[in-house]
Formats: structure tokens, C-alpha cells, sequence
């Protein structure tokens, strides 16, 4: 038994060495960003809304869009305010480091108009899949009234700020230094792994997402340009599919536009 003990302080000691080595940075991100997410996961998901918060809204109307909201925004603070903090208070780094600029704006305007014209004529298909259909937009109380639509996609345009910045700005600049473009792949990982669940085209298309909005964030020197393709992407799926539903057209063609266009008008 006292040989064993021995081997055990033995090796708590090695280990200790070991971490004493270790980039005080790199531990830091990594672990702050699993404790970013499991806040995340549990209390500012829609399932907390719905098990700790839904009783002081059950008299309201539009309580499933309440819970919309409050996931939306409050993912704003857990996923970019905090990580804010983080950076400012421990570690005492500028904002302007982790892409809070909108560094080469040549580039990445001339990339974002890009996209977002590639992109459209690609969402128009898919948003004819029942697949998309269904799912999008996510809160589907929001495709009876505008003005809920409105307020919906302005929090989600939070929410893209939260969610880019945790991947193309926290966690990718705070790793670059150590793993150079490694750490674009490095965020993709669980930027991928949080899509599943979404149709699965969304998904697999997210491991490409990921690469190409996190080279984009490194050849800019900001992640303001992966906020704003993000949130085209989402607005105007959300847009089309509400579109289709409130004129019940869901043919690609070009018959299908102009009879979207006489019943919306």
C-alpha cells in the first residue's frame, strides 16, 4: 500500500511538472470555452425558459416567441459578452486582437457581397425542401405577423454576433498564436458538432461554413464579416420560408416567382 501512495504522489508531481509547461493562454480558452457552452446548454436554452421561466409568461399570448427571444438574446451575452469580459479582465488583451475591428474592409465587404449572391439562388432550392420548409424560421409563430418577424430577426442578428464571436474571435484569434491556421480547424469542430440536429444538408454544410468563415476571419483580421453572411444566410432563409408558407408556392421555377410575387402583392 505504501509503495502504491509513493507512486501516486510520484505521479501527481509529474504531472504537475507537466502543467506547470503547459501555455497558460491556450488552457485558458479551452476551458473557458467548454464552460461558455455548458452555461449555454443550460440556462440561456430554451428548455431552461420553458422549465424555470415559463410561468411568469403563461398568460401571454405569444409565449413560444417570448422563448424564442430569451434564448436568442441572452446566448448575446453568454456567448459575446462574456468571452468580453474574459478578454478584457484575465486575459487583459485588446478587443481589437480578437477581431472587435473590421480590419480589411476591402476584402472582406467585396467576400461578404459574394457570398450572400452565391448563396441565394442555393437557399431558394433548399427552401423548397421539406427538410427547411418545416424547420425554418425556427420560431414558426413568427410567420402569422411581420412585426413579430421583425423583432425575431433583429435578436437573431444578436445572436449571430454571439455565435461568431465565440468561434471566429475568441476561439480562433485566441488560438491562432499557438496553432497558426490550425486553429481554424480547430473551431470548426464544435461549430459543426452544435449543428447537429439541423437538417442534415445544414449540417454537413457547416464543416464548410466553418473553414471557409474561419479563413475569412483570419485574412480580415475580423469576424464582423462572418456576422453579417451568417445573418444574410439566416434572414433571408427565414424570409423565403416565410414567404412560401403565407403564399402556399413552393416550386423553383421561374412560374413560381411570379405567383409568389402576384400573391404577395
Amino acid at each position: 500500500m505504501k509503495k502504491k501512495l509513493i507512486n501516486l504522489r510520484d505521479e501527481f508531481s509529474i504531472q504537475k511538472n507537466v502543467f506547470k509547461t503547459l501555455d497558460f493562454k491556450i488552457i485558458f480558452i479551452f476551458v473557458t470555452i467548454a464552460i461558455i457552452q455548458t452555461i449555454s446548454y443550460y440556462y440561456s436554452s430554451r428548455r431552461f425558459f420553458r422549465f424555470n421561466l415559463y410561468q411568469f409568461f403563461v398568460d401571454y399570448e405569444n409565449i413560444y416567441f417570448i422563448e424564442y427571444i430569451y434564448w436568442l438574446s441572452s446566448e448575446f451575452i453568454v456567448l459575446f459578452i462574456i468571452p468580453i469580459l474574459l478578454i478584457k479582465f484575465f486575459l487583459k488583451e485588446k478587443l481589437s486582437n480578437y477581431g472587435i475591428i473590421l480590419g480589411d474592409k476591402k476584402i472582406g465587404f467585396s467576400i461578404t457581397i459574394i457570398s450572400i449572391l452565391v448563396m441565394l439562388p442555393i437557399l431558394w432550392f433548399v427552401s423548397s425542401l421539406p427538410g427547411f420548409i418545416n424547420s425554418y424560421p425556427q420560431c414558426s409563430d413568427v410567420k402569422n405577423n411581420w412585426l413579430l418577424f421583425i423583432i425575431y430577426e433583429f435578436c437573431f442578428f444578436l445572436y449571430m454576433i454571439g455565435w461568431e464571436f465565440v468561434w471566429r474571435g475568441y476561439m480562433l484569434y485566441g488560438l491562432k498564436e499557438k496553432f497558426g491556421y490550425y486553429a481554424i480547424f480547430i473551431q470548426m469542430i464544435p461549430f459543426t458538432i452544435l449543428h447537429n440536429g439541423k437538417p442534415e444538408l445544414e449540417t454537413f454544410s457547416a464543416i464548410i461554413a466553418g473553414i471557409f468563415l474561419g479563413i475569412l476571419a483570419i485574412r480580415t483580421g475580423s469576424f464582423w464579416y462572418g456576422v453579417f453572411i451568417h445573418t444574410a444566410v439566416m434572414f433571408s432563409i427565414d424570409l423565403i420560408s416565410t414567404i412560401r408558407y403565407k403564399t402556399q408556392v413552393f416550386g423553383i421555377g421561374i412560374n413560381s416567382i411570379i405567383e409568389i410575387i402576384k400573391k404577395s402583392f
